[in-house]
């Protein structure tokens, strides 16, 4: 999350001055500029760090001549991937290109944009004193660069030169870059291995060297790991002006708008399959009115502001459901309740099916009756059937009608991460298969929105 960081109070004396590998796995949640991690310590000029520029490229160094400076000209803007980065630099080495190296799922970088070599036997600053730290730049105070997304597996080497295949393998299967969860390293002094598993204490060190790092602002725990992504919010793919997005893209806000319409696509986009999400309302912006709902993916993801020909959305300040097909649009009053702040939204898309249905703080709306009573496991009370609506890869919706220019809309969602913003479910319902959790009982036969259940729907 943005603003949050880890640091220490105080750091040993190195086993090396010279050479250190640092091993990570990152999930950006926003496009632009980020410390991965950054210290600073006299007699050096600058920082010394592992970051992502305001163009997206990837960096290793500092400003200091001495330690050395490459930046990718390649470009890292996939919000939905974990891109496992691991840093080098070995300034004893002989060679002056292999002081500086970075490695990205496996491979190594070779194209900079920009390189100054590292000067032989010049020493570095990282991880040995207490000005900087893991996800920010080392002037906290003035930071504009805090990471914001998520990190997984951090290992830090004082003084043993590694490359990615000490930390990652690939997966005999599926081909894909997998960490290795108990690498065979030497971790030295100043050495750490943050595994973020005990959600009390996230900056505990499991290396073994009671290298322990304090939490600062608010870290939240996830299931979403490199071994398994969930669904979020699209930051990159025509997001609209207005909205922003926060808390790993699982939160949407938009306000001092007066437009018709924006939307927001999401990452995931089945084809096939019975998925179940949840979101809840935080604002509604009373009688002005933001919509969730679905449509094609292929219509959600054109300029941001094009009216979808084929979608249905449920209003969150009215007992209202609009759907438009092929152009025409039919909005229905009267299910059973009225929204409000916090109520939480349920939904569930039968793609095997084509049928799609709605409901509130555990209770399935029946749109045969305008009351309680739908079932997404046998079947009955769906809001829509239609194959104009749902076709094709399918994507969630979030709008905004008629908004006034002072209301603010809130919503925030939970694809199976277990968490609304920075606020854990109070019940923890799995699915069938056991991958996810929610706030509300899930529906026989349905899945998480998610890279494994993708799988798993994709080869039964």
């Amino acid at each position: 999350m943005a603003s949050t960081y880890l640091s220490r109070a105080s750091y040993g004396t190195p086993t090396s001055t010279k050479i250190f590998t640092f091993s990570c796995w990152v999930k950006k949640a926003k496009i632009g500029s980020g410390r991965i991690f950054d210290f600073y310590s006299a007699p050096f000029s600058y920082g010394n760090g592992l970051f992502f520029t305001g163009s997206d490229q990837l960096g290793l160094g500092s400003g200091d001549t001495g330690n050395g400076r490459i930046i990718t000209s390649g470009l890292f803007r996939d919000t939905n991937a974990w891109y496992h980065i691991v840093a080098v630099q070995d300034t004893t080495n002989a060679t002056a290109s292999d002081r500086l190296k970075l490695y990205v799922n496996g491979e190594r970088e070779t194209s900079f944009s920009a390189s100054v070599d590292a000067v032989l036997n010049a020493e570095y600053q990282a991880f040995r004193s207490d000005v900087g730290g893991i996800g920010t730049y080392y002037d906290k105070s003035t930071s504009s660069e805090f990471f914001d997304g998520e990190m997984a597996h951090i290992h830090f080497i004082d003084g043993t030169v590694y490359d990615a295949s000490a930390f990652g393998e690939t997966d005999a299967t599926t081909g894909i870059w997998k960490p290795k969860t108990a690498p065979s390293v030497t971790y030295g002094t100043n050495g750490f291995f943050l595994k973020f598993e005990n959600s009390g204490a996230m900056g505990t060190d499991s290396s073994g060297n009671s290298n322990n790092f304090t939490v600062n602002g608010t870290m939240t725990q996830t299931i979403d790991t490199p071994s398994n992504v969930f669904n979020v919010l699209n930051a990159v793919s025509n997001p609209p002006n207005g909205y922003t997005l926060s808390n790993g893209n699982l939160e949407a806000t938009v306000s001092g708008q007066s437009f018709v319409r924006q939307f927001i696509a999401n990452t995931i986009a089945p084809t096939s399959g019975k998925w179940y999400w949840e979101s809840k309302l935080i604002t509604s912006g009373g009688s002005d009115r933001s919509r969730l709902g679905i449509c094609s993916y292929e219509e959600n993801i054109g300029t941001g502001t094009t009216i979808p020909q084929n979608e249905l959305s449920i209003a969150t300040g009215t007992s209202r459901i609009r759907f438009t097909e092929n152009g025409s649009t039919t909005e229905v009053d009267g299910f059973y309740t009225t929204p409000s702040a916090n109520d939480i939204f349920m939904y569930a898309l039968d793609l095997d099916n084509t049928k799609f249905y709605f409901g509130i703080n555990g209770n399935w709306w029946n749109y045969n009756t305008a009351e309680t009573g739908g079932d997404p496991t046998s079947g009955s009370g769906y809001v829509t059937n239609s194959t104009n609506i749902i076709k094709g890869a399918m994507s969630l919706l979030i709008n905004v009608q008629a908004g006034a220019a002072a209301t603010t809309f809130t919503n925030q969602f939970n694809f199976g991460n277990g968490y609304f913003g920075t606020t854990a479910v109070s019940s923890a319902q799995n699915p069938d298969d056991g991958i996810g959790i929610f706030e509300y009982d899930v529906p026989t036969g349905y899945r998480a929105l998610c890279t494994k259940a993708i799988n798993a729907e994709e080869y039964s």
